[in-house]
């Protein structure tokens, strides 16, 4: 068989395979979320009229039948019986499944971002407890060398260790809260 043929062939299985699912789907509506849903029972009790966009046996509305227990309701039951539509079974809409992982889904989330707020904090101590010593060892007095670009050691002068106490300080002042 050739590409052509093959190719043909796959086109019309899929045609094939979606006319039956939407055969078999008697019902059609737009759901809250504005999607198309296909189905062989009617939409939830929640979906407007409106919305209802094909029915079993054409597009023609259903008529509204009294429900009640007996077999044969008198007239006044008929009357003071609520009306709904025969074939809409009452369903909550929630599936039992997507629903539990959501909340799983939920629950990773949130234990993610404990972790990420713990790794804030244990940054932020540990950039706290680095300033006050760096503060400590500025304020001492002590000589304090730096290296320079081409690898030698330099002295700070007074307007450079003003500047990294400043620097410090700042630190201090937002990491240790």
């Amino acid at each position: 068989m050739d590409l052509k043929a093959a190719s043909r062939t796959l086109i019309l299985a899929l045609a094939a395979g979606s006319f039956a699912i939407t055969a078999l789907a008697q019902w059609q509506w737009v759901d809250k979320d504005g999607r198309k849903v296909f189905s062989d029972r009617s939409p939830p009790a929640d979906i407007q009229e409106k919305n209802i966009l094909k029915r079993p046996g054409g597009n023609h509305p259903m008529p509204a039948v009294p429900v009640s227990d007996e077999a044969a309701p008198s007239p006044a039951a008929a009357v003071s019986a609520p009306l709904r539509k025969a074939s809409a079974p009452r369903l909550s809409g929630k599936d039992a499944q997507l629903e539990a992982k959501k909340k799983q889904a939920e629950a990773e989330e949130a234990a993610k971002r404990k972790t990420e707020e713990e790794k804030r904090t244990l940054a932020k101590a540990d950039n706290c407890e680095r300033a006050k010593k760096g503060l400590i060892s500025f304020s001492s007095g002590v000589r304090i060398s730096v290296i320079n670009a081409k690898g030698e050691r330099e002295f700070m002068d007074d307007n450079a260790r003003a500047a990294e106490t400043k620097r410090l300080q700042g630190i201090a002042d937002s990491d240790c809260k």
